[in-house]
């Protein structure tokens, strides 16, 4: 059977299955993912890649992986593949839908309640020995329930996120591309375009993918827009989000703050200007990260990797290869 390489070790029973298939396997053992030379070496030889979001898989590493046939990311997104140049090359690229969405949404939904309730805040001060009394006035924030949540990109996190929100009795406004009626009227949501979401909600949620069309999609024109109060929360790609307009806005107090589990880079450097401001939280890319959501996710993936070096078109392609290297 195959070789394969595992760009980092993973949850739940991945690994097992490509074994359990035949295939060797090829895990990576550092905590840090592979370097650009590490990876086009492990590919070298590789028929099957599992690979990660950190993993970038263009033309070139696909021309030197002459004996790969597919590239399974572990993550819903996959705009660290070339998957136009992989089809070209006839290798698959696959993608993980449908299984993490709801976690997604949790911290979505978490990182608008700790950051309109000022959760790492007073954390912190706690933590630093500023805690002295009860204060009727320290810590204050908007309430959440009732509130206008304005969710950017209607798919499947989008909706989960409009579901927890029916809880709190927030008014759902839907900035997207593509109508939905029954699913906007499924949900109570009222669809808008982007100014006006932007004019009206207190908090704001992206969740759309990443691309030319979403690259920098809230910038400085949107920043002032904005309510003066209003949350941003970016739990989609960190290029969605212009970072040197929104260090401007919170600079100019345009905004009421920002909960961010993705930047540009990833990680974000310890003396970023982000991490200056106290109204902004930065979590670590941990949308997905419980422990059945991300063992799901390897094991999806694996089995993208079993079907295609299997000669059968893989379950979740995010490409169709015209001439897939070992057919299918």
């Amino acid at each position: 059977m195959g070789r394969v390489f595992v760009s980092r070790r993973v949850p739940g029973r991945a690994v097992e299955l490509l074994r359990e298939a035949g295939h060797a396997v090829d895990v990576w053992p550092g905590e840090l993912p592979p370097d650009a030379d590490a990876l086009r070496e492990r590919l070298r030889e590789a028929e099957g890649a599992l690979t990660m979001v950190t993993d970038p898989v263009g033309a070139d590493l696909l021309a030197a992986a002459a004996r790969l046939r597919v590239v399974a990311n572990m993550a819903v997104g996959y705009d660290n593949i070339d998957a136009a140049a992989a089809a070209v090359a006839g290798v698959w690229a696959t993608n993980t839908p449908g299984v993490l969405h709801e976690t997604t949404a949790d911290l979505a939904f978490a990182l608008l309640l700790a950051a309109a309730r000022r959760v790492a805040e007073s954390d912190r001060d706690a933590r630093a020995g500023g805690w002295r009394t009860w204060s009727p006035t320290a810590w204050l924030g908007p309430d959440p329930f009732g509130a206008t949540l304005g969710i950017v990109g209607l798919g499947e996190i989008g909706r989960a996120v409009a579901r927890r929100a029916r809880g709190f009795d927030m008014t759902v406004l839907a900035a997207t591309r593509t109508p939905r009626p029954d699913v906007e009227r499924e949900l109570g949501v009222e669809r808008v375009a982007l100014p006006e979401l932007l004019a009206r909600a207190g908090f704001v949620s992206l969740h759309v993918p990443f691309g030319p069309d979403t690259e920098g999609l809230i910038g400085a024109a949107e920043f002032a827009a904005m309510r003066e109060d209003a949350i941003l929360v970016n739990t989609a790609r960190g290029g969605v989000v212009d970072q040197e307009a929104l260090v401007a806005a919170l600079r100019a107090g345009a905004i009421g703050g920002a909960a961010l589990d993705v930047t540009v880079p990833e990680p974000l450097p310890a003396d970023h200007a982000l991490f200056s401001f106290p109204n902004v939280i930065v979590t670590p890319h941990i949308g997905s990260a419980s422990h059945a959501t991300r063992a799901r996710m390897a094991e999806m993936a694996a089995r993208n990797v079993v079907a295609a070096l299997a000669g059968r078109t893989p379950p979740n392609p995010v490409n169709r290869p015209p001439a897939p290297r070992g057919g299918a």
